[in-house]
C-alpha cells in the first residue's frame, strides 16, 4: 500500500480515518474499520451513555473484534471542571489500555499532548481555518484534521483544496475531513497532498454502524443538494439532511434564542441548553428512526453514497483504488 505521514504516525495500512460520531461510533464499527487497515476511533460518550459500555470494557471489546491500531477522540472544550476531569480520567483509561492515536477538537489540546507524548503516542487536532491551525501548533499536536465546508456535522466553511493551500506550509500531516464518499474522492484528496482522509458519513450507511436503518436509507437516497445546515441543533450551524421536518421547523435559531447565541455573555449558556436538548434528540432519531425523523447529520459526501456495505468492503476498496492510482502515476 502507499504509505504516508498518517499511515506511519497511526500504524495503518491506509490513510483512512472513521471520525468519531455522535451517536453512531459503536464497537463494532470501528474494530470493522481498524481490522481492515484503517483507523477506527472511540467517541467516549457514545461509547458509554449510547452503547452503554464501561470506557475500559469497549476498548476491551474492540480489542477482542481486531488487534490493530484504533484511536480516541477527545473535546477538549472547557465548558466546566466536572467535564474537564471527566475527560482526563477517560484518555488516562485509553492510554492504559494502549490507545496511541488521539484526535481533539473545540479547545486547547496541551495536555492531552503532554499526556500522550509521554508514552509515545502521537495527537492530531480539528481545525477549520488557520488561526485555529497555528494554535494548535503552539500546543504541540503532531497533525491536523481539516475539516472542510462539505463535512457532516459542524462543519468548516472552505473547500478542500483551499483549507489544503491555506495549512500545507505549516509542515505537518494535513488530513482531509469532508466529501469523501467514494474511491475516486478519497483518491482525489490524496492527490491534492493530503496525508489522508477522515469519513464520517459513509461509515454510517454501513452494516456494523448502529444507526436506524431509516438513517442509512436516507443517507444512500439523499444528494449533496439535500444538505443543509441548521443552527437549531446547537446554536451554530450544523450539517443535516432536509427532511420535510427540517424543512417544516426552518435553520435559523428562534428570535429569544438567537439574541442570546449573539450576545457575549449569553451565548455559552445558550450553546449549553442547545447541546443537552440536541444530544437527546439526536440520539433518538439516529437509533429509533421510523416516525422520529428529527435531525440526521451528514455531509455532502452523501452524494458518492450507493448502497449500505460492510465497512471493511469500503476500506479495502478505498485502498485499493489508491494502491492502483499510485501504480499508474508511478508508471
Amino acid at each position: 500500500m502507499i504509505e504516508t505521514p498518517l499511515t506511519r504516525d497511526a500504524g495503518i495500512e491506509i490513510p483512512l480515518i472513521c471520525g468519531a460520531m455522535y451517536p453512531c461510533s459503536n464497537p463494532e464499527l470501528i474494530a470493522a474499520v481498524s481490522g481492515a487497515g484503517g483507523l477506527g476511533i472511540i467517541q467516549p460518550i457514545s461509547m458509554m451513555y449510547v452503547h452503554k459500555h464501561d470506557l475500559r470494557d469497549g476498548i476491551r471489546l474492540i480489542r477482542s473484534l481486531t488487534d490493530k491500531p484504533i484511536g480516541f477522540n477527545a473535546l477538549v472544550e472547557q465548558s466546566s471542571k466536572v467535564y474537564e476531569e471527566r475527560m482526563r480520567r477517560w484518555v488516562d483509561v485509553a492510554l492504559e489500555e494502549g490507545v496511541r492515536f488521539f484526535v481533539t477538537a473545540l479547545g486547547n489540546p496541551r495536555w492531552v499532548v503532554e499526556a500522550v507524548h509521554a508514552v509515545g503516542g502521537v495527537v492530531y487536532h480539528d481545525v477549520t481555518e488557520r488561526k485555529w491551525a497555528d494554535k494548535a501548533i503552539e500546543h504541540g499536536v503532531d497533525g491536523l484534521i481539516c475539516v472542510n465546508a462539505r463535512a457532516g456535522g459542524h462543519a468548516g466553511q472552505r473547500p478542500a483544496e483551499r483549507l489544503y493551500g491555506e495549512l500545507a506550509d505549516l509542515g505537518l500531516p494535513l488530513i482531509c475531513a469532508g466529501g469523501i464518499g467514494d474511491e475516486q474522492a478519497f483518491v482525489d484528496a490524496i492527490g491534492v497532498g493530503y496525508a489522508g482522509c477522515q469519513l464520517g458519513t459513509r461509515f454510517i450507511a454501513t452494516a456494523e454502524c448502529r444507526a436506524h436503518a431509516d438513517y442509512k436509507q436516507a443517507i444512500v437516497d439523499a444528494e449533496a443538494d439535500d444538505i443543509v445546515l441548521t443552527e437549531r441543533i446547537s446554536g451554530v450551524p450544523v450539517a443535516v439532511i432536509e427532511t420535510e421536518y427540517v424543512r417544516r421547523v426552518g435553520t435559523q435559531a428562534g428570535p429569544i434564542t438567537g439574541r442570546m447565541l449573539r450576545h457575549p455573555k449569553l451565548k455559552h449558556y445558550a450553546r449549553m441548553l442547545f447541546s443537552l436538548r440536541s444530544i437527546w434528540q439526536l440520539r433518538k432519531a439516529s437509533l429509533e428512526g421510523g416516525g422520529y425523523r428529527d435531525y440526521w447529520q451528514a455531509g455532502r459526501s452523501v452524494g458518492g453514497i450507493h448502497d449500505v456495505e460492510p465497512a471493511g468492503d469500503i476500506v479495502r476498496r478505498f485502498g485499493a483504488a489508491l494502491d492502483a492510482s499510485g501504480r499508474a502515476a508511478g508508471a
